[in-house]
């Protein structure tokens, strides 16, 4: 049966090109959208290592040139603000920070550990960030105001930049980095581990992240763009009102933008999700141009063979055998496409393209879910073509002669 398929599908090879053409191409666009919906839903399943609920950002604008221009009277300014802030009747708890979860910006940095190098994102925070966003230490602690007259600086990793440096070994109290000889840059050591951090949200992939302390009032260290504060639940958003106008008592010539990092986070949604809708859309359309394109040619062909047909019902062909016969050249040209865009799917993980960021169970996934796509589309197509064959008695072979 096999044979005589191949056969079939040989002798209009040109007709059945095209259509392992399309397939083929289609295959790519729909492993790309659903492996990034994969991608995206084995993301929304990971812990998020904070507790954004209930927690406000205001982003400070010190009107400066840049944030590494800033003079003592500003450090001092920012230690106060976060003291009046924290001194309001809603508030629980107050932060400072150079990076706001959910952002779309971020601070990256390299190290040599253990003799390679680990990318990582970093945020520079005050010892209030733990608590304001509910980050869980899970290995030695967090900052506190003692750290300050360290004459290292300290650091807190997340468990994924500690898996990644230092595998099953604890990274409490090694070395983060190397100073290089004759410099008067501090060595980092890391003081504590929290769980894995994933400050994009909930559907960016895993990352390493690396917190280093910021102290407020010390002239050393810049001032934070951005306060966290955490406020008690069902606070009323005119409380946004009374913040800023304590804030802008404390500094005037400063600017303030309040926004709770709920809204923030469906931001980031918006602009996660709109590659993904874009690629569905295209995609969708592709398998309705693919699907139309499979019906016309199987039409066309099935008008041509009406004669083949009509001999084979003479021969004792049952109605089920004439669709199975259309069903299953379908199948197989569809098998040759896919298996064509399957051959050059595979080597994305042999080139290392995707690196650690794709799960191999997610890539398996969708790679899968492409191949269920177009077999059932091939075979929904190939439906209609196959009952119309069925259905030509055998007496139309003989107006062929």
């Amino acid at each position: 049966m096999m044979r005589h398929l191949l056969k079939l599908v040989w002798n209009r090879k040109r007709a059945n090109a095209l259509i392992m053409l399309e397939i083929f191409f289609t295959f790519l666009v729909v492993f790309g959208v659903g492996t990034l919906g994969m991608y995206l839903w084995d993301n929304w399943r990971r812990p998020l290592g904070f507790d954004w609920h209930d927690v406000w950002a205001v982003r400070v604008n010190m009107q400066g040139a840049s944030d590494d221009t800033f003079t003592p009277e500003q450090v001092v300014t920012a230690a106060r603000l976060v003291r009046e802030v924290a001194a309001l009747d809603p508030v629980e708890g107050v932060a400072g920070a150079m990076m706001e979860p959910f952002s779309f910006g971020a601070m990256r940095g390299s190290q040599e550990i253990n003799g390679r190098r680990v990318t990582m994102d970093l945020n520079e925070v005050t010892e209030g960030f733990a608590g304001v966003l509910r980050a869980e230490v899970v290995r030695g602690r967090w900052f506190q105001p003692a750290d300050a007259a360290l004459s290292w600086r300290p650091a807190v990793i997340d468990e994924d930049l500690a898996r990644e440096a230092w595998g099953g070994e604890d990274p409490v109290g090694k070395r983060l980095d190397k100073p290089d000889p004759g410099s008067s840059e501090p060595e980092t050591r890391v003081i504590g581990v929290v769980r894995d951090f994933r400050h994009h949200g909930e559907l960016s992939g895993p990352g390493n992240f690396l917190f280093y302390y910021k102290h407020l009032g010390d002239p050393k260290h810049r001032p934070p763009r951005s306060l966290l504060v955490r406020v008690r639940p069902g606070t009323p958003a005119a409380f946004e009102e009374e913040l800023t106008r304590r804030m802008q008592g404390v500094a005037r010539d400063w600017s303030f933008e309040v926004q709770p990092l709920e809204q923030t986070r469906e931001t980031a949604f918006r602009r996660t999700l709109t590659p993904l809708i874009v690629g569905g859309i295209v995609a969708f359309f592709l398998l309705l141009m693919v699907a139309l394109g499979l019906l016309g040619v199987l039409w066309q062909n099935l008008l041509q063979r009406t004669r083949e047909i009509g001999l084979r019902r003479a021969l004792g062909a049952s109605h089920g055998e004439v669709r199975r016969q259309i069903v299953m050249e379908q199948l197989l040209i569809t098998t040759l496409g896919v298996l064509l865009g399957a051959i050059v799917v595979v080597q994305l993980p042999v080139l290392d393209v995707f690196g650690s960021t794709l799960r191999p169970e997610v890539f398996t996934s969708g790679l899968i879910l492409a191949m269920v796509s177009m077999y059932l589309l091939a075979t929904v197509c190939a439906l209609y073509p196959s009952a119309m064959a069925s259905r030509v008695p055998p007496a139309e072979a003989l107006r062929y002669e």
